[in-house]
């Protein structure tokens, strides 16, 4: 006869670098029934940390390659597929969400061409603009595996780095398991799971995030909060209200967080 056994539950951890440590604080929350990473102001800061030192080599990388690496990202949620909708994911929406990131690594290398452009000038110059971008960028996710891959696809396949408040923490943390197995460079993603309201003002303040996207905030007070506390340091601040992922994104969320270079230089003679 069987011996009666309990279920080892599992541990969702945070993604900070490429690793998945536990939070500094020891804190944990229930989610059900799953034992969840309640992160605090000191993982935000060794998020941020991570996300600037994986950032310029990845923003140095060509478009093309970061292209592919997203592309890998949707091969490998493809492949775990069965695991996102035991998760409670429906199948449409790991569908759509696969989808997603195609569709992002495909503008990998056009958006430049979108962007950028060669000014008319009076005198014997090029003056050329392109895109470059933000650096690191704090962002709220939305809960949802759809909302989860279009807050971040747009803002990595344009050479940002992100540390992402996830509100969905075992869809978040499976993806991030997704990232490790992929092709994606540590600490270019970072994954914090917890409270919104807790960890966020310190991104929105931190002196070292370049940019804040608050797709994921659905309280108006806190999102308030939030927009003043990141001019403190002139962060870009994208807060897009109410969003239907099902639909197309078009080029904003990806311009959101470029900034443009214009540099003249002589024709030769």
């Amino acid at each position: 006869m069987p011996k009666s056994r309990l279920s080892v539950r599992k541990t969702y951890k945070l993604y900070i670098g490429g690793a998945f440590p536990r939070s500094e604080s020891g804190r944990t929350y229930l989610v059900d029934g799953d034992n969840v990473a309640l992160a605090s102001r000191k993982d935000a800061r060794d998020a941020v940390v991570a996300a600037r030192k994986a950032q310029p080599k990845w923003a140095s990388a060509t478009a093309y390659n970061r292209g592919q690496v997203v592309y890998r990202v949707a091969e490998m949620v493809e492949a775990r597929r069965a695991e996102f909708k035991s998760l409670g994911v429906p199948g449409d929406e790991v569908d759509a969400s696969v989808d997603r990131l195609v569709w992002y690594a495909g503008w990998s290398d056009k958006i430049a061409q979108v962007t950028g452009s060669a000014n008319p000038v009076a005198g014997p110059f090029f003056n050329l603009s392109s895109p470059e971008p933000t650096g690191v960028v704090g962002v709220v996710a939305p809960p949802s595996l759809l909302g989860l891959v279009s807050v971040i696809a747009p803002a990595i396949v344009t050479g940002n780095t992100v540390v992402v408040l996830a509100a969905g923490p075992q869809v978040a943390v499976t993806l991030a398991e997704v990232l490790a197995t992929s092709d994606v460079p540590g600490g270019v993603v970072n994954i914090l799971t917890g409270q919104a309201a807790e960890t966020a003002p310190w991104l929105a303040s931190h002196d070292d995030v370049n940019g804040l996207d608050l797709t994921g905030i659905d309280d108006a007070s806190l999102a308030t909060e939030l927009e003043r506390a990141a001019a403190g340091t002139l962060k870009r601040v994208r807060r897009p209200g109410v969003s239907d992922f099902s639909g197309d994104p078009g080029t904003a969320p990806m311009t959101a967080f470029l900034e443009t270079k214009t540099v003249w230089h002589p024709k030769g003679f």
